[in-house]
């Protein structure tokens, strides 16, 4: 009985061995690049830098966590060490973080543009966004509103009308809202409503066009869509978007509109 047992357990000892010993093998038969992009695949990207570092996207990689959790000092440091082994893979991703996180948006345009000059004849997408429409929110955000037109008109052009980004469409209609052009803002706003009904910026954005206008009942009109609407708001856990808005926002200018 005891023999019956035995070899059985030596089978199973030696197979255990004998994958030991694969797996050493084939883990000294891979290159130190190898080695690097397998700790990536597990989220050890120190030891992924350790093992080659030239390995940008392990660097890029290790910045994410550090940026998304405030420490954009100590992000940056792993971030451009990525962007200068291949810039061509992480400029756009330093630019969003430069618009989106940091409001550093002549940093970003740099990034951006530099990206660009990188890829001709190709439109870029950085971290999954039409270059256009970025650049776009960092012309609206330095307040340079005809440049930013430009650049939301492009990233239609580039996407096409159905497709591009729905907030195109809102930035279009703030853009012209700032400049004092009330009745193109409530056009451009409604572009966003021709691709869906549930979009609160456009309505708070005519509700507001409209009130310029002295057009008070449908001002009111558009406030109470954009109120019933707010559910689908622009909104990211992470990210405060440039033309967010909030449900304070609508209580004040509803409390304005009242008193007219």
């Amino acid at each position: 009985m005891k023999k019956f047992f035995k070899y059985p357990v030596i089978g199973l000892v030696s197979l255990f061995l004998l994958t030991i010993i694969g797996i050493m093998i084939w883990w000294n038969s891979k290159s130190d690049s190898g080695k690097s992009n397998n700790f990536i695949n597990v989220h050890n990207f120190e030891t992924s830098i350790e093992h080659n570092q030239d390995n940008s996207n392990a660097w890029m990689e290790r910045s994410a966590p550090i940026n998304k959790s405030g420490d954009f000092e100590k992000g940056f440091e792993y971030l451009n060490k990525a962007v200068e082994l291949d810039p061509t893979s992480h400029l756009g991703y330093r630019g969003w973080i430069r618009l989106r996180k940091l409001r550093d948006y002549d940093k970003a345009l740099i990034d951006f543009n530099h990206l660009d000059s990188l890829t001709p004849n190709v439109v870029d997408a950085p971290w999954g966004e039409d270059i256009d429409f970025l650049r776009g929110e960092c012309y609206f955000g330095k307040k340079d509103y005809k440049k930013a037109i430009e650049l939301f008109n492009r990233n239609i052009k580039n996407q096409k009308e159905d497709w591009a980004d729905i907030h195109t469409f809102v930035y279009l209609g703030l853009c012209e809202y700032e400049q004092g052009n009330y009745k193109k803002s409530v056009s451009e706003f409604q572009r966003a409503l021709k691709q869906s009904e549930y979009v609160p910026e456009s309505y708070f954005g005519i509700a507001k066009a409209y009130q310029k206008l002295g057009q008070i009942d449908l001002a009111k009109e558009n406030l109470r869509k954009a109120e019933n609407s707010m559910y689908y708001k622009r909104d990211d856990i992470y990210n405060e978007f440039l033309n967010e808005i909030y449900p304070s926002d609508l209580m004040e200018f509803r409390q304005k509109l009242n008193k007219k």
